[in-house]
């Protein structure tokens, strides 16, 4: 008999992530090890279980999916990272994929399209939504950094210049810097508008 694949479910909606790991759980050659709630506590089960496949949503609490996928990436992990989201932007799949995340599939899809899609990425292939692999190819080029990222999501959460200073370790000159280069870099005339853009270009 055939070894199950073993799961670890991560979603920040109770209802969604208990409806996953129902439906999930009858799937005869699958096995749910773990869930978790929040970005960190994914990744704390991830390598406290080392499922097979750890399956996310991107904008999940303290940490995305992509940055969960890139921590095991570094880790050498051999847990493979599923992304279900509801995020159909070109520009989150593209960080997915460099990111090292094996599948991207959208909330809309039918439940037996998302089990297979689990088998494929647990026997070594790559599930991806077949539209948003097209989307692509004409996606516009990420101009962000990990650290552009970090402070773009604190000031959108309302921190002040000197807290997030304190939170990189940084010189609140380097953060207003930091501000100039991105808006800079994006095309934008502020800060907010700086965030508008990237959140719809799957930047952020």
């Amino acid at each position: 008999m055939r070894r199950k694949l073993r799961l670890v479910l991560a979603e920040d909606q109770i209802m969604l992530l208990e409806a996953f790991a129902a439906i999930l759980a009858l799937e005869p050659d699958f096995e749910i090890v773990g869930t978790a709630r929040s970005g960190p506590e994914a990744l704390e089960r991830a390598r406290e279980e080392r499922p097979d496949i750890l399956l996310t949503d991107i904008e999940m609490p303290g940490m995305s999916g992509i940055d969960i996928a890139e921590c095991l990436h570094r880790d050498k992990a051999k847990t493979v990272v599923v992304i279900v989201t509801t995020f159909a932007r070109a520009g989150y799949m593209k960080r997915a994929l460099n990111a090292g995340v094996r599948g991207y599939l959208l909330k809309d899809a039918p439940v037996s399209e998302l089990a297979e899609s689990i088998r494929l990425v647990g026997r070594g292939g790559r599930a991806i939504d077949p539209e948003l692999a097209r989307q692509v190819w004409d996606a516009s080029h990420d101009p962000l950094t990990s650290r552009d990222r970090a402070i773009l999501r604190m000031a959108e959460s309302g921190r002040s210049n000197q807290q997030i200073a304190t939170s990189l370790s940084l010189s609140p000159g380097t953060v207003r810097n930091c501000f100039s280069e991105i808006i800079q870099k994006i095309g934008a005339r502020n800060r907010i508008e700086a965030s508008h853009i990237a959140r719809r270009n799957g930047w952020l």
